[in-house]
């Protein structure tokens, strides 16, 4: 088997630890392939691929989009971060609840976010190059987020030696009670 598919607490999301093969030259490995990808439950076709590197402490999200709203695989090529999905669908009995990973380049596990949930990660390395695949395009119109110290969400950020660096778009999302989002409900 090339995936081992484990879903997490909140039904849909998965983390995906893919088969390597390794020797003296090196490692490969596949991170995709949509048959093993649908049997697992994971549903969609991935439209776009987006790449990010950041250093220590950046701290981003918890992002999602009203509309071309996507999922997300996501991964770690370099360093490493902690990753966190957040159920934004209301009526789901794990709504406002959230899924924190730690991802790594050595481990090359990946964390399948659906749509319908908002995410973010915060770099725990260094520096961390952080990639993914997503199931619709990014649509500046329709982006949304919650803070990332949001009080009802309450996520369990790591402690680290240094401030957590944001955004300054990411500073002024309003809080968690105070959106709606019913565009989510058709994720359920």
């Amino acid at each position: 088997m090339a995936f081992v598919f484990e879903e997490q607490a909140i039904k849909g999301v998965f983390v995906i630890t893919p088969q390597v093969f390794g020797d003296q030259r090196g490692y490969f490995m596949e991170t995709y392939k949509k048959e093993p990808f649908e049997a697992a439950g994971i549903p969609g076709e991935f439209v776009q691929d987006n790449e990010s590197s950041s250093t220590k402490g950046v701290l981003r999200g918890l992002h999602f989009q009203k509309e071309h709203t996507q999922g997300k695989l996501v991964r770690v090529t370099s360093g490493c971060v902690y990753d966190v999905a957040v159920d934004v669908r209301p009526g789901s009995p794990t709504y406002g609840k959230y899924v924190g990973v730690t991802l790594d380049a050595e481990k090359k596990q990946m964390f399948y976010i659906p749509a319908g949930f908002a995410h973010g990660f915060l770099v725990l390395s260094d520096t961390a190059s952080f990639v993914y695949k997503c199931t619709d395009v990014y649509d500046h119109a329709s982006e949304g987020g919650i803070p990332w110290n949001d009080p009802e969400i309450h996520v369990a950020w790591p402690e680290l030696d240094c401030p957590y660096v944001t955004s300054e778009k990411d500073a002024k999302h309003p809080a968690f009670r105070d959106q709606s989002f019913d565009w989510a409900k058709k994720y359920l």
